[in-house]
C-alpha cells in the first residue's frame, strides 16, 4: 500500500477537483471569446450602419431646400425638385398597404385560429413564405403581366397592387406569430364566459397580439417604400404632374435609381436627397407607431 502511495497517484476527490477547475477555466475563456466576438459584430453593424446615415445626411442635407417639396421633376439644370416623386411614393405606399394588410391580417388570423396544421393551412403558409422570400422584380414582372400588358400601358393601379403583394406575406408572418404566441387560456376564459370565436378573435386575440401586429405592417411599409424593381415593371415613373392611378406615377425610389447614374451634377444631389427623404419617412413612421402604442398603454 505505501508502495502505490508513494507512486505519485492522486486521490480521487482531489482529482475530481483539478479536472472541474480546468473545465470552469475553459468554460470561462469560451464565454469571454464569444462575448468579445458578439460585442465586435455589434460594434461594426453600428459603425457600418453609423457610416451608412453619416454619409446619407451629409450628402442630402446638403440639397435640401424648398424647392424639393415645391417643384416636380424637370430637365437637368432647371431647378427640379421631387414634389410628384414624393406624392406618388405616398399615394402607392398608402394603396399597397390599405390593400394588402388586410389580406395578410384575415389570412394570418386564419393560420392561427382556424386552420392550424390542416394540409390547406400548411399550403397556405408555404406558399406565403415562398413569396415572402422571392425577388420583387418578380413580382413586378407578374403584375407586368397581368395588370400593364392586358391594358395597354403602365399606371399607379399596376404600382400599387405590386406593392400590396409584397405586403401580404409579411403581414401574414407576424400576424400569425403574434396569435400563436397569446397563451390559450386566455381564449379559454372568453368562451367560458360565453364569447362567440369571432368575438374572442377581435376583442382579445387582436389586443394582446397588437404590438407585433402593427410591427409587421410598419416592416411591410418599410419594405415597400424602397422598392424600385416592382416600380419599374408597373408604373414606371413619371417626369410630370400626375396624381391619377391610370396613368404612369413617380415614386421617389425609381426616380433615385434614375438619377443616381446620371450625369448631371443637380440630378445626382436630388438623388441623394431622395434617399434621406425616404429614410427619415420611413424612422418617422416607426417613432410615430411607438408613441402611439405606448400611450395606449
Amino acid at each position: 500500500m505505501s508502495a502505490s502511495m508513494t507512486s505519485g497517484s492522486v486521490p480521487g476527490p482531489a482529482k475530481d477537483l483539478k479536472v472541474a477547475r480546468a473545465l470552469g477555466t475553459r468554460r470561462h475563456l469560451t464565454n469571454t471569446v464569444v462575448k468579445a466576438l458578439c460585442i465586435a459584430a455589434t460594434v461594426l453593424g453600428l459603425v457600418l450602419l453609423g457610416s451608412i446615415l453619416f454619409t446619407l445626411i451629409w450628402r442630402g442635407a446638403a440639397g435640401l431646400s424648398l424647392t424639393v417639396f415645391t417643384h416636380t421633376t424637370k430637365p437637368p439644370g432647371s431647378n427640379g425638385g421631387l414634389l410628384n416623386a414624393i406624392v406618388g411614393t405616398l399615394i402607392q405606399t398608402a394603396a399597397g398597404t390599405v390593400i394588402g394588410t388586410p389580406i395578410g391580417l384575415m389570412v394570418g388570423t386564419y393560420l392561427a385560429e382556424y386552420g392550424r396544421n390542416s394540409p390547406l393551412a400548411n399550403a397556405v403558409r408555404f406558399v406565403s413564405d415562398v413569396l415572402l422570400s422571392a425577388p420583387s422584380i418578380l413580382i413586378g414582372l407578374f403584375v407586368y403581366e397581368i395588370a400593364v400588358e392586358p391594358f395597354g400601358g403602365f399606371s399607379g393601379i399596376a404600382g400599387c397592387i405590386a406593392l400590396a403583394i409584397i405586403v401580404i406575406p409579411i403581414v401574414v408572418r407576424t400576424t400569425e406569430d403574434m396569435l400563436r404566441l397569446i397563451t390559450p387560456a386566455l381564449r379559454e376564459a372568453a368562451i367560458g364566459l360565453g364569447a362567440p370565436k369571432w368575438k374572442v378573435i377581435v376583442l382579445i386575440c387582436y389586443r394582446a397580439a397588437m404590438d407585433g401586429i402593427v410591427t409587421g405592417v410598419l416592416l411591410a411599409i418599410a419594405r415597400i417604400a424602397g422598392e424600385t424593381a416592382p416600380l419599374l415593371f408597373t408604373s414606371l415613373g413619371n417626369l410630370n404632374w400626375s396624381v391619377s392611378l391610370k396613368q404612369p406615377m413617380a415614386s421617389l425610389p425609381v426616380t433615385i435609381y434614375q438619377y443616381a447614374g446620371s450625369a448631371f451634377d443637380d440630378w445626382v444631389q436630388l438623388a441623394w436627397v431622395g434617399a434621406l427623404l425616404i429614410t427619415f419617412g420611413v424612422l418617422a413612421i416607426n417613432i410615430a407607431a411607438r408613441l402611439v402604442l405606448s400611450r395606449g398603454k
